[in-house]
């Protein structure tokens, strides 16, 4: 069997920053939607709006169900992908960030990306772009996003506090 160039191989979590290559892909695990997540959301954020709070109401809108908060979308994301804390110093920026398709209560959300760009900051660290695309249970996507990480140089040992402010800092 021919091994895959780095551009199609399946990104190692924990490797140093300089050993990530563009297009370097993953697939993260699935988690299903539930009352409870929205309802918990719901009072954590204080977004009670009737599309996600009032089952009347949303049986009569546009979509004809509660749906889940698009942040919420997002933040279980974040959950799913398993970034290495001793690797990952920091989220650095969301964008792009675009809502396909609604999540309903039940649907199981997956989220599949690459690595998209790779720009050195400093002699710790490099920032990381990634292109998300999180998919339903029947592999529609529902949400892309552009996602920034701030990705370890050195061996496995995050930067302090106080260096990663640095480091974004020269990165805004």
């Amino acid at each position: 069997m021919t091994p895959k160039p780095d551009s199609e191989a399946a990104l190692d979590w924990a490797a140093p920053y300089d050993a990530l290559r563009a297009g370097q892909t993953f697939v993260s695990r699935g988690r299903t939607i539930t009352e409870a997540d929205v309802v918990g959301f719901a009072a954590l954020t204080g977004d009670w709006h009737p599309q996600h709070s009032d089952a009347v109401w949303a049986g009569e809108s546009a979509f004809g169900e509660r749906i889940a908060h698009g942040m919420l979308v997002i933040s279980f994301a974040v959950g799913l992908v398993p970034l290495d804390p001793h690797r990952v110093v920091a989220l650095r920026r969301l964008g792009d960030v675009v809502f396909k398709r609604p999540v309903r209560l039940g649907d199981t959300l997956k989220v599949s990306g690459k690595v998209a760009d790779l720009s050195p900051v400093s002699e710790q660290a490099g920032l990381v772009t990634f292109a998300w695309s999180i998919q339903n249970q029947d592999g529609q996507l529902v949400c892309r996003a552009r996602v920034e990480v701030l990705w370890s140089r050195d061996s496995g040992e995050a930067a302090g506090a106080a260096e990663a402010s640095d480091l974004a800092t020269v990165t805004s």
